[in-house]
C-alpha cells in the first residue's frame, strides 16, 4: 500500500510539471495560435533565473516568485520584437523561428551558467517529510502538488470568471470583431504570451530540486508538452489538466509494471487518441 500511495504522489507530482508548462503552451498554441517551439527553452529560463536569485538572495520561496516574473518579462520581448512580425504569416516561420530560438537559448545557458548540472538546496522546512498514517510523503513533493492545485484553480478563475478572461475568448473566437469594439489585442495577446511564459517558468523553478538543470533540459520537457496539449485538447486548461495527470499515471506506473517499456507510455496514450478521439479528451470534433 505504502508503495501505491509514493507512486501516486510521484504522477501528481509529475503532472504538476507537466500541467504548468503544458498549460501555458495550450494557451499560446491553441488560444493564439502560435506555434512557440521554443516554450520549453523558457521552461529552462525559468530553472536558471531560480538558481541565480535563490543564490542572490539566500530565498528558495523568494526565487519561486522571481522565476516566473523573469521569465514573464522574456516572454513579452520575444513576443513583441520577434514572434509579432510573424502573426498572419502561417505556421513556418514561427516554426522555424522558435525552432532556432532553442538552440540559442541552450548556447547562451552553456555561456551565462556553464555546462555543468546545478541543484538548488531545498529550505529545511520543504527537505524533510510528512507522515500521512503509515505513509512518509517527502514534503517538497507534496509542496508542488498544492503549488499546482492553487494554479489550476486561479487559471480556471482567471479565464472563466473575470473580465479579462471574456476579452481573450473575444479576441480568440474574432480578433477584427474584438479590435472594433475597443480591446487592444495585441497587447492582449502579449500578456496571454507573458502568461504562458510565466507558467513554464514556475514550472523549471520548482523542478529544478527534482530533477537538476542543465543545458537542453527544455527540449526534453517540451516533447511530453506538445502530447498533453494534443491529448488534452488546442486551447483547453481542463483538458491539460486531466491528460498531464493522464500521462504522468501511464508514465510513473509503467515503470512499475513494465519499467523496460516505461518511456514509451506517453507515445501509446498520443497513439490511442489520435486513432480514437483525434480532437482530444476537450477539443471540439471539425469536420474534414
Amino acid at each position: 500500500m505504502n508503495i501505491i500511495a509514493e507512486q501516486i504522489l510521484n504522477a501528481l507530482q509529475m503532472g504538476v510539471l507537466l500541467f504548468l508548462i503544458s498549460s501555458g503552451l495550450s494557451l499560446i498554441f491553441g488560444l493564439m495560435h502560435v506555434v512557440n517551439l521554443a516554450h520549453g527553452a523558457l521552461y529552462m529560463a525559468g530553472a536558471y533565473f531560480a538558481l541565480t536569485a535563490a543564490r542572490l538572495t539566500d530565498s528558495f520561496f523568494l526565487a519561486l516568485v522571481l522565476a516566473p516574473l523573469m521569465t514573464a518579462v522574456l516572454g513579452a520581448i520575444l513576443e513583441r520584437l520577434l514572434l509579432r512580425r510573424t502573426y498572419g504569416q502561417g505556421m513556418h516561420p514561427q516554426v522555424l523561428l522558435t525552432f532556432g530560438l532553442v538552440f540559442c537559448f541552450d548556447e547562451l545557458v552553456r555561456i551565462l551558467w556553464s555546462s555543468q548540472i546545478q541543484i538548488i538546496e531545498l529550505p529545511p522546512s520543504l527537505a524533510g517529510t510528512l507522515s500521512i498514517g503509515d505513509i512518509q510523503v517527502p514534503t517538497y513533493r507534496a509542496f508542488v502538488v498544492v503549488v499546482g492545485v492553487f494554479v489550476v484553480g486561479a487559471l480556471l478563475l482567471l479565464f472563466n470568471r473575470t473580465h479579462l478572461g471574456a476579452q481573450v475568448r473575444g479576441s480568440v473566437d474574432d480578433r477584427e470583431m474584438a479590435a472594433a469594439l475597443g480591446i487592444d489585442v495585441k497587447r492582449l495577446f502579449t500578456f496571454m504570451f507573458s502568461l504562458g511564459a510565466a507558467l513554464a517558468g514556475l514550472g523549471g523553478a520548482l523542478a529544478v530540486p527534482l530533477f537538476t538543470a542543465y543545458p537542453g533540459m527544455g527540449s526534453e520537457i517540451l516533447i511530453s508538452a506538445l502530447v498533453v496539449v494534443v491529448v488534452g485538447g488546442m486551447g483547453s486548461l481542463v483538458g491539460s489538466l486531466l491528460a498531464s495527470l493522464l500521462v504522468s499515471f501511464a508514465i510513473v506506473f509503467g515503470q512499475v509494471v513494465l519499467a523496460e517499456f516505461a518511456t514509451a507510455m506517453i507515445y501509446v496514450v498520443l497513439i490511442l487518441f489520435m486513432l480514437f478521439r483525434p480532437q482530444g479528451l476537450m477539443g471540439v470534433a471539425r469536420p474534414t
